[in-house]
């Protein structure tokens, strides 16, 4: 469960959202550190929204480090996500396709590559290492081990759904407005 605080986070890290003041991800969760929060300020890239007690200052400036800010310009969000491993995993929740399993996640041709099976989105899943073991070079058939879901290649949307699932493990109280988790915050 994700604790909301009070107190800022330690680095001071801003949320990022975007023009439409949704964030520009939630999993990873989009935070720019405070040097860059400021440098973006400076060259009028952002406007602050919220902001922390705390004061930089310069011989010439103070100024209170923004905690949540949106871009001036909208960033398209629609373009196909990148194949990765943080992805795949991301996509299928973190979990074995086979058994469930959170723990030591590989991935798993579906379809071996010794007989035939690609590198890409309709052909891999996040598998627990005793599943990929089990399964080995065998079809889903031949080794009785179906995924729970078929892999398909997801919209960044659907990744941005599944990250609502996996809040961080602090947030900032001035980030609360602009979050929406499919779980229950300890407040």
């Amino acid at each position: 469960m994700a604790e909301v605080l009070m107190k800022p986070l330690s680095g001071w890290p801003a949320l990022v959202l975007n023009a439409d003041f949704r964030p520009l991800s939630y999993y990873p969760l989009s935070l720019w550190s405070w040097q860059e929060t400021v440098k973006a300020v400076f060259l009028g890239r952002v406007d602050v929204v919220a902001q922390y007690d705390h004061v930089v200052r310069s011989p010439s400036f103070k100024m209170r480090l923004p905690s949540v800010i949106s871009l001036r310009e909208f960033v398209k969000q629609d373009r196909p996500p990148a194949f990765t491993r943080f992805n795949v995993f991301l996509r299928d929740g973190f979990k074995c396709a086979y058994c469930g399993s959170p723990d030591d996640l590989t991935f798993d041709h579906v379809i071996p590559r010794s007989k035939g099976g690609r590198t890409s989105w309709d052909n891999i899943v996040a598998a627990c290492s005793p599943c990929n073991l089990r399964k080995g070079g065998r079809m889903p058939r031949e080794a009785a081990m179906h995924p729970a879901r078929p892999p398909l290649r997801p919209s960044s949307y659907q990744l941005q759904q599944v990250g609502r699932k996996f809040p961080p493990n602090h947030l900032h109280q001035t980030w609360m407005d602009y979050l929406y988790w499919d779980v229950e915050l300890d407040g």
